[in-house]
């Protein structure tokens, strides 16, 4: 018998985990839980965010713009604007 790793798993969707990570704040920020549920909780919240963090960054390096240059499309990568403050 071959043995399940939890790499067998399929993988989450960003928003099932997005969901699932919210839904672990709101629990522990309620602040009425036992330590070891708050642990687990915690551990779990840490999973989903960099579960979440990669999907972003693999999306990131995905996207691609589109432009014109002399009579062809070529992709360029997408860099996000950063928010400067005035």
């Amino acid at each position: 018998m071959a043995e399940n790793a939890p790499e067998a798993k399929p993988a989450e969707s960003f928003e099932s985990s997005l969901d699932e990570l919210e839904r672990v704040v709101k629990q522990l920020e309620a602040g009425d839980l036992p330590l070891e549920k708050s642990l687990a909780l915690f551990e779990r919240g840490v999973g989903l965010s960099d579960t979440c963090r990669k999907q972003l960054e693999e999306a990131e390096t995905r996207v691609e713009i589109l432009i014109r240059k002399e009579g062809k499309i070529q992709p360029e990568p997408f860099r996000p604007e950063k928010n400067d403050k005035p």
